[in-house]
């Protein structure tokens, strides 16, 4: 039987899942704190008809040997964690992190969950919370009746009583990072979880030991390049359609054969 239709078929399904992620990144492009995601591929096993090495003579070995291929698979998806572009919002409560860092998010069932997604709202209680409601973690509440707030780079609020001068300050947001983010599992609503791949949070201060700052009033957009994903895309479908010629190629084959018989 011709292994180039299973080899093509492997490079088929490769292509498909490229795809999926560019899809996935293109429909993300304007989701703020986003990253774009990479898919990475490796060649299978090999039918080796002669090995590398092997003896040819007495006193002579093969220096190449025959090794044919049998596909590729997928071998990871990885996040890149580029920083996206800023964008200025005047929002008292949107915050961006210029740097390393992720915001930490209480959820419903006390586990926490990391994000880069900075478009923070006020609850009833008076704490920052994200969209879905769920609080930052440490908790931070703001006065009900403060007319400004002022948050630091270093992740200092400071709430502004009834238009007073002296700011009172009411909490100081806390950041984390890890060894390899590109571990972190992502559970969609743009958070994500660690693993046994992260590793454990490191937790810190905004703008010391190697954190980023915080930006009041701006947010982090997407890091995905529509030019490059589209680049991307014509490349991937290029791809399955040649490896689709080359399963119409080995079907003429096999027909020709068949015809002898």
């Amino acid at each position: 039987m011709i292994t180039a239709l299973f080899s093509a078929a492997t490079g088929m399904e490769a292509q498909e899942t490229r795809v999926n992620v560019i899809a996935n990144n293109l429909a993300n492009v304007n989701t703020t704190g986003f990253k774009r995601s990479r898919a990475n591929f490796q060649d299978l096993m090999y039918q080796n008809a002669r090995a590398v090495g092997s003896a040819a003579g007495d006193d002579t070995e093969v220096p190449t040997g025959i090794q044919i291929g049998l596909g590729t698979r997928t071998a990871s998806v990885d996040k890149i964690y580029t920083a996206g572009d800023m964008e200025k919002t005047g929002s008292d409560f949107d915050l961006a992190i210029e740097g390393d860092g992720f915001f930490q998010i209480e959820l419903p069932s006390g586990e926490t969950a990391y994000t880069r997604d900075g478009s923070f709202k006020k609850d009833s209680q008076g704490r920052l919370v994200t969209a879905d409601g769920n609080p930052m973690e440490p908790q931070i509440t703001i006065p009900e009746n403060a007319t400004k707030i002022a948050i630091g780079q270093n992740g200092t609020v400071t709430a502004y009583i009834d238009n007073e001068a002296e700011g009172v300050e009411v909490g100081t947001i806390e950041l984390a990072r890890f060894g390899n983010p590109s571990g972190l599992q992502s559970m969609g609503g743009n958070l994500q979880r660690e693993s046994a791949s992260s590793g454990q949070p490191i937790l810190g201060t905004p703008a010391s030991d190697g954190f980023g700052g915080i930006a009041q009033g701006f947010l982090e957009n997407s890091n995905v390049s529509i030019m490059q994903e589209m680049i991307n895309l014509i490349a991937g479908q290029r791809a399955y359609e040649v490896n689709s010629k080359a399963i119409r190629a080995a079907d003429e084959m096999l027909q020709q054969t068949n015809q002898l018989v």
